[in-house]
């Protein structure tokens, strides 16, 4: 069942459609009596700024929202005022877990491929036949990774609610109604939350794919490793001069920043919009997550890269 984007009540229809399928009026709100999901007039550009900059309403709308079936009116009377039946809400609920691993799959391939790219990272064009098998070694194993994160974190996310489910239980609270966002939690949605998150590091590592660090940078900063004025404000400390270096093109790997930890900050902000728990479950799950994949990362290293070196290259870079 759909639900509001900004205090998650349930809720029968998001819109209402008239006689013309752009004529149509959004649903309020019986509990905040904001309009239920504003998002339903949105394009597509605002949903992926929207998830770039890490927005809850959009999320909500995507995973929860979307595909739903409005309420059709016909003149001044509205069809099924009551809402769909039983045995159409059972039809379209087998419909969006359907959609919802349709969607896993093509996010999934297209993600994969753009994450992989970066690792591999050829230098030589055209790309020949050396390379392609490369490229295509390096997309097996991002593949393989990513399947590992996704299946540690259900996994655990199935442990720590189970867990919770029986603490409360034990605790004599079983009678103490769900929230909404856990009673409309489907596994399907950890998955695409997941994927949603990663569109943040993806856009950060295509920036850093435009600007990268030039030569002429680097030696700038070997002469002058720090501005001016902080050389006036610590003439005899060095402790600061010490922290700005570390942030030179030559110290920081800015790309395995980007892909670890920002990208386990926006992976544990997915979690939090479909988990109804603590935000220290949260970072325990996201650390399993990353705990099977750097297992098969290290145990695919070799094959991924062809040589002992290589391999530990694309380990460096794919491990948190």
């Amino acid at each position: 069942m759909p639900i509001c984007t900004f205090c998650t009540r349930p809720t029968r229809y998001l819109y209402t459609v008239y006689e013309s399928e752009h004529n149509l009026r959004l649903e309020q709100c019986t509990a905040c009596y904001e309009f239920v999901d504003p998002y339903v007039e949105h394009d597509s550009i605002t949903l992926l700024l929207d998830l770039i900059l890490l927005k809850r309403g959009v999320y909500r709308h995507l995973l929860f929202n979307r595909g739903a079936e409005p309420r059709r009116a016909v003149g001044k009377r509205a069809q099924d005022p009551q809402g769909p039946g039983e045995k159409t809400e059972e039809s379209l609920a087998g419909k969006q877990r359907k959609s919802d691993w349709v969607s896993i799959l093509q996010l999934g391939t297209a993600l994969v491929a753009v994450d992989a790219y970066p690792a591999h990272a050829p230098e030589a064009t055209p790309w020949t036949k050396e390379i392609a098998l490369s490229f295509g070694r390096v997309f097996l194993g991002t593949a393989a990774e990513t399947v590992a994160f996704h299946g540690g974190i259900v996994l655990s996310c199935f442990l720590v609610m189970e867990l919770s489910d029986f603490l409360q239980r034990c605790l004599k609270r079983a009678s103490k109604t769900q929230s909404n966002i856990r009673q409309e939690f489907r596994l399907s949605l950890i998955s695409l939350s997941l994927f949603y998150s990663s569109l943040t590091k993806l856009f950060l590592l295509f920036l850093l794919t435009i600007w990268l660090p030039t030569s002429q940078t680097s030696s700038s900063h070997s002469n002058n490793p720090v501005p001016t004025w902080v050389n006036h404000l610590h003439r005899d400390d060095n402790f600061i001069a010490g922290i700005l270096e570390l942030l030179d093109d030559d110290k920081l790997d800015r790309e395995w920043i980007v892909r670890n930890v920002l990208g386990g900050m926006s992976a544990g902000f997915g979690l939090r919009v479909i988990l109804d728990i603590h935000p220290l479950f949260t970072t325990l799950i996201i650390l399993s997550g990353w705990a099977s994949k750097n297992a098969v990362a290290t145990l695919i290293s070799g094959w991924v890269g062809g040589d002992a070196r290589s391999g530990a290259a694309w380990l460096a870079y794919s491990i948190p």
